[in-house]
């Protein structure tokens, strides 16, 4: 099994195995539907929930009428990472109480492709204890791969568990489309500008598309990972200008089918 620092960078640990069946996983699907919303839409996630993104990027998208959905590691709660610290559980109470969602992230933030489908699960139901015991009844739909990169089995055994999982790969979420590898975009200063939101939202706005955006932190002099304040609210005021709903990803979904 990969041992990756939690919030570092998997480039140079995945094998070309692991490179092969993840390529395969982004162009077979496995839970394939035809996704056609009435209008287009956009999701704003956060992977491992840093305090600054539970409360600055939270903070953020509620002034705009926004949610968020923040993907959560229950092994992760309250620990320092190497860039940030992350959520702990009155953080991640006061999220669901101002209405975002609370997605799953795997329990220990475990490398997925490298785990046999018994592993998925228990690493699912562990992660869900842990979350159900900070918000009771909590009701778990969306998923998100650590650090990006899944597998078909993997694939396969989260669709028994999770409405949808998220991968990392770029593009909009239209038509023929598999909910067990949704595409995402980075919202992080040095890959994403003002320009390259304007181009992903108007061509959400063309093709009544749903827009997924990704990250980490927010804050300002992020890690590479992470955006800025500013470039958050470009992306919200670029939605606004559009009158593009933020929603989270069950919201979106329910919205999309």
């Amino acid at each position: 099994m990969l041992t990756i620092p939690l919030d570092g960078d998997v480039a140079g640990a995945a094998t070309w195995r692991v490179r092969l069946t993840h390529r395969l996983a982004r162009h077979i699907r496995t839970s394939p539907v035809e996704l056609a919303p009435a209008t287009p839409l956009v999701s704003f996630t956060f992977d491992d929930v840093p305090v600054c993104a539970a409360t600055t990027g939270a903070q953020m998208l509620e002034a705009h009428s926004a949610r968020g959905t923040f993907y959560i590691s229950g092994g992760l709660i309250g620990t320092q990472a190497r860039h940030w610290r992350v959520a702990d559980a009155d953080h991640i109470t006061a999220l669901h109480t101002a209405g975002h969602e609370i997605g799953s992230h795997t329990y220990s933030h475990i490398f997925v492709p490298n785990l046999r489908s018994e592993s998925i699960v228990a690493e699912s139901q562990r992660n869900a204890e842990c979350l159900r015991a900070v918000v009771p009844g909590l009701t778990l739909e969306s998923f998100a791969f650590p650090f990006g990169f899944g597998s078909l089995p993997a694939k396969k055994t989260l669709a028994s568990i999770y409405r949808t999982s998220r991968g990392i790969g770029p593009g909009l979420n239209v038509g023929r489309a598999d909910l067990q590898l949704l595409k995402a975009n980075p919202l992080m200063d040095g890959r994403l500008d003002a320009a390259g939101i304007t181009r992903l939202m108007d061509e959400a706005l063309e093709k009544k598309g749903w827009l997924v955006f990704y990250g980490h932190d927010v804050v300002e002099n992020p890690s590479p990972y992470g955006c800025s304040p500013g470039l958050l609210e470009t992306a919200l005021r670029a939605a606004g200008d559009r009158d593009i709903a933020c929603v989270p990803v069950a919201e979106a979904l329910r919205r999309a089918l």
